[in-house]
């Protein structure tokens, strides 16, 4: 009757994720549903949108206990991904690559009374302004020229979880190290790390020193820099010894800022630019928003410039939840959950992928035009059924019953 779309079918068999058949039916089925479903993408709406012919324990077995690898399908998801991106590379005559290598964390929010879920803990949210219930995790997202892709994730314990379940504790820079050291140089590629000012540790600066990787990112205002030698944080700097005419005026797309420029070195990382923006206007009793970047070579407009593209991230977390139902799983199991985000990141980038495919007829394409796509060509699926059902005379309820839909 109602077939998966052609696409997704041709993507995922494409990967080679080292499933058998009936679990590529299950992962087809997964972003089938997570795509086209309108509303909560929990497991039961999910198989019902598809009218999937498995029973939705099977579905549920497969995420929690099937074996199967999770990380080994992510690898190949990763290596299809790359080869795209190579290939529009070699097509552009690249010589000397520039991609942008994103970290940050978010946060899955559950209700208070959520008990039974695996390793839900209490977490700062940045966008809520408060402690939340969730699920935390740190993830990547990558940009390379019109490519734009979530990459991959690691999943944030507690430090009272991590001793119940002894488990060795990690940081979120830790975690965001462990990514940037996945992350395999291609041939002249330059990467630079985007992260804000949770992540610019010294720990990670030297990590991705020793990728041969860049790192731009926010900075704190109570960090030290030396002008002179002299050790004082940069928000006693601004507000003290930095006048108007000390400022460069600087408009990166359609924002405007006043820039001063710091070369030096801070308490735990030498040899750095820092640039400490105003937006549209200077005044020594505003707070600047800081900026530290590891590569000297690189202007004040060239460092603005590539910062802003770890907005990449914060539109890629929205799509995810708002459009793909990231956060809106009901599974216990912390094993499901995780391969649940892993089917969810392939959901990602095969709207990704098309989006490269399609963007050929439209100069300007986003994922959420891409899912929009989706869903109507599917709906137009079920009207054709439909009416050749009509033209053959079958039965109304046959019909129905055929489309898992009651009388």
């Amino acid at each position: 009757m109602i077939t998966f779309f052609s696409y997704i079918v041709k993507f995922i068999w494409a990967l080679h994720l080292g499933l058998s058949k009936p679990q590529l039916y299950h992962v087809t089925a997964l972003v089938h549903g997570i795509i086209l479903t309108d509303g909560r993408k929990t497991l039961s709406n999910i198989m019902r949108t598809v009218k999937y012919n498995r029973h939705l324990s099977s579905v549920s077995h497969f995420l929690n206990h099937a074996n199967w690898n999770p990380n080994r399908a992510t690898r190949r998801r990763i290596q299809f991904m790359m080869e795209r991106v190579k290939r529009q590379r070699a097509k552009r005559g690249d010589t000397r690559p520039i991609c942008f290598f994103i970290i940050d964390d978010t946060q899955c929010v559950k209700n208070w009374t959520t008990q039974t879920m695996e390793a839900l803990s209490k977490n700062y949210s940045h966008s809520d302004g408060k402690v939340v219930w969730s699920h935390c995790i740190v993830t990547a997202h990558f940009v390379s020229d019109d490519y734009s892709f979530a990459w991959d994730f690691r999943s944030y314990f507690s430090k009272e979880y991590c001793q119940e379940n002894s488990l060795a504790f990690k940081s979120k820079n830790d975690l965001a190290i462990e990514l940037v050291q996945s992350y395999e140089t291609q041939t002249n590629e330059q990467v630079y790390v985007l992260v804000d000012s949770w992540y610019t540790s010294q720990k990670l600066i030297d990590a991705c020193s020793e990728k041969g990787f860049h790192v731009i990112g926010g900075l704190r205002t109570n960090r030290k820099i030396y002008p002179a030698g002299i050790g004082i944080k940069a928000s006693e700097y601004a507000s003290t010894y930095i006048e108007e005419s000390d400022l460069h005026s600087v408009t990166v797309g359609s924002h405007s800022y006043k820039v001063y420029l710091y070369e030096g070195n801070l308490s735990d990382v030498e040899n750095v630019k820092a640039l400490l923006s105003w937006e549209n206007d200077f005044s020594p009793n505003k707070t600047p928003f800081c900026i530290l970047c590891t590569d000297s070579s690189l202007d004040v407009v060239t460092i603005l410039r590539y910062y802003e593209a770890r907005w990449n991230i914060e539109t890629g977390y929205r799509y995810f939840k708002d459009l793909l139902g990231f956060d809106e799983y009901q599974l216990l199991s912390h094993q499901g959950i995780e391969r649940f985000w892993a089917i969810e990141f392939l959901a990602y980038n095969f709207l990704e992928h098309q989006r490269q495919e399609w963007k050929k007829e439209s100069l300007s394409l986003t994922i959420g035009d891409v899912v929009r796509r989706i869903r109507k060509d599917y709906l137009g699926q079920l009207v054709v059924y439909s009416y050749e059902q009509a033209i053959a005379h079958k039965p109304l309820a046959q019909v129905l019953e055929e489309m898992k839909l009651s009388a």
